[in-house]
């Protein structure tokens, strides 16, 4: 598995994951992403900031992550210090066919590389309520329960806000 900076080549396949996972997110009851979002526009963006990386596969897009210092102002609902600096993970997907392989626990690594290479300590992510896959996750490398927060952008929607410190390095 290779994980690598995304490329405005990889727009299509990034497109088509989503296009695999929303279905199946819905169906679960998991309404955070739609048809709408995340759009190649947002992809776009993330591109040209160089924050969003991507797991390859035999060639083939198989999981994407934002990783960006983007910090929502709602985090401050949870037992989280939005003044202090972080490491945010947006946007993480795996495409279906492959779960259990290890692509997200891959991502979530990178986020900490990138963590580490920006001397940044700590680490924030946040999951609708119904992803039970990022429930399970999340604890499993280290992340915390920071609390439950609702975001202006997804009205109506709750999300489960986790934070990750980092050994000074």
């Amino acid at each position: 598995m290779l994980i690598r900076l995304a490329t405005r080549e990889d727009l299509p396949a990034l497109m088509a994951l989503v296009g695999r996972v929303v279905p199946l997110m819905r169906a679960a009851g998991n309404m955070q992403w739609n048809s709408d979002y995340p759009n190649e526009s947002v992809f776009q963006r993330d591109i040209d900031l160089q924050q969003l990386w991507v797991a390859e596969i035999d060639g083939q897009v198989a999981g994407v992550a934002a990783i960006t210092l983007d910090q929502e102002p709602e985090y401050a609902q949870a037992d989280i210090d939005i003044d202090e600096h972080a490491v945010i993970i947006h946007r993480l997907a795996v495409d279906p066919a492959l779960r259990q392989s290890g692509v997200g626990r891959a991502l979530m690594q990178q986020a900490e590389e990138v963590a580490k290479e920006r001397k940044v300590f700590v680490l924030r992510v946040d999951t609708n309520t119904e992803n039970e896959a990022t429930q399970r996750l999340f604890p499993k490398l280290g992340y915390r329960l920071a609390g439950e927060i609702s975001l202006a952008i997804r009205p109506g929607q709750r999300f489960l806000c986790y934070e990750k410190r980092l050994p000074p390095h």
